[in-house]
């Protein structure tokens, strides 16, 4: 049997100059990854091109935190899937909590950035996750199911095989002062989001945990079938704490 991918990086959100990320790339960039790791990191969109300059030569993968779903246009202070290509990005966060509460990405606006990033090349990474209510009421295979659907329906026939990923990130685990989410629930809501995506597009698509995650629980949830790599936050954005986790996961 095929060994998976496991798939570990961090989104900075807010954090770090440029001094900040190119040091933290150059920390990161002599090191070697194990054989069926894929690292990514995802900086503010104005270190995107620093970061992917220092790390062109690893197998570091770097993203953005949003995009716009037009092309161009008079859409004062956005940035589009162009511009990140063209700053080195080759994967885009899309629609985590932050975004969705403060912004208002809504389901539907995610499947139109989906689809603008697969029309340019981009992997988009789609973030899902329940609220506290949610959970508490038992909703939360339904709230998961529904951003599922709604997110890969921006998957065009034509771009079916391209890579695309999914970030389970309960919003009642994520931020300073969150949960983490105990293994097995996480195991379980990445079972049901799994069905849902291979019915939404015919195939399995890739499912990252995020939510608290750092040294002492990453192999926990590694270990767990369906859970298919790792979304970090704070744990990982000094580059010692992030190569001690890829560490730590390549061992379990």
């Amino acid at each position: 049997m095929a060994t998976r991918k496991l798939w570990i990086g961090t989104s900075w959100k807010m954090n770090k100059t440029r001094d900040e990320a190119l040091a933290w790339a150059s920390a990161v960039a002599p090191q070697s990854f194990p054989a069926g790791v894929q690292p990514f990191v995802i900086p503010p969109y104005t270190s995107i091109a620093v970061v992917a300059e220092a790390l062109a030569a690893t197998d570091v993968r770097v993203g953005a935190q949003n995009i716009h779903w037009a092309d161009a246009g008079a859409w004062t202070g956005e940035v589009s899937a162009t511009m990140v290509r063209d700053c080195g990005a080759s994967l885009v966060e899309l629609g985590h909590s932050e975004r969705r509460t403060h912004f208002g990405d809504t389901d539907e606006r995610v499947a139109q950035k989906v689809a603008a990033a697969l029309r340019h090349g981009l992997t988009p990474l789609i973030c899902i996750g329940e609220t506290a209510a949610d959970k508490a009421s038992d909703q939360a295979d339904r709230v998961l199911a529904q951003q599922v659907r709604t997110a890969l329906s921006g998957v065009a026939p034509e771009y079916r095989q391209a890579t695309v990923l999914l970030a389970y990130e309960p919003v009642w685990s994520i931020g300073e002062g969150g949960t983490p989410a105990i293994p097995a629930y996480a195991q379980a809501r990445h079972a049901a989001i799994a069905e849902v995506a291979r019915a939404a597009i015919g195939r399995s698509v890739p499912c990252l945990y995020g939510g608290s995650v750092n040294a002492g629980n990453c192999r926990d949830y590694v270990r767990q079938p369906d859970i298919d790599g790792l979304f970090i936050g704070r744990s990982a954005w000094q580059a010692e704490g992030y190569l001690e986790i890829i560490g730590r996961c390549a061992d379990a």
